[in-house]
């Protein structure tokens, strides 16, 4: 009995919890990276992907893509790769995908993106640390914030402003519980 209760616990895990990525199909990579619990589609349209870079299934999908490859894949800022392997335990990264990277670079655009987005735990309000823009090479936003989430926290809520789309203001929340990758609140 207690050998049929273990199979049904770990054949109700979610993939991502029960087998390694490198067993992972290219369907489910491409679900933990466009609709696994650390991703959202903030509206309204065109919706934007809101994604958690430093979150391990994240991480270990898009180096599982880059495994499979047979195209050169882009490279991340070296500035970037650095400050996430020194920062890793106090900050983690929102990742926010460009389709198109006009409008972007305003001094005035980014001074309000810094002013404007921030992260939301309970009563508790933190902003940004600070951003990596998109790049030709990796059209992506990464915005940085702290490492402040808890597994007894409920929800963790993001107001953005993100510039050079339309309608620049978007929310994104995640429950923590959703968040668990081996019972650890992965960001």
């Amino acid at each position: 009995m207690h050998a049929v209760i273990a199979l049904f616990f770990f054949l109700s895990q979610p993939f991502w919890q029960s087998k390694p990525p490198e067993k992972w199909t290219d369907r489910e990579i491409d679900t933990v990276l466009h609709t696994s619990p650390w991703v959202q589609t903030a509206g309204p349209e065109p919706a934007v992907l809101v994604y958690f870079a430093t979150a391990a299934p994240i991480e270990e999908a898009e180096a599982e893509l880059r495994v499979r490859s047979t195209k050169p894949t882009p490279m991340l800022d070296p500035d970037y790769l650095d400050y996430v392997r020194e920062n890793r335990d106090n900050a983690f990264i929102l990742a926010i995908p460009y389709s198109k990277l006009t409008g972007l670079g305003d001094a005035e655009e980014d001074r309000r993106m810094q002013r404007e987005s921030r992260m939301k735990i309970g009563k508790k309000t933190y902003q940004i640390l600070g951003h990596f823009p998109p790049t030709p090479t990796d059209p992506v936003l990464r915005l940085v914030f702290p490492r402040a989430v808890k597994t007894t926290d409920k929800m963790v809520e993001f107001e953005l402003y993100i510039p050079g789309v339309a309608f620049p203001e978007r929310d994104a929340s995640f429950f923590v519980k959703d968040l668990l990758f081996h019972d650890k609140v992965e960001m």
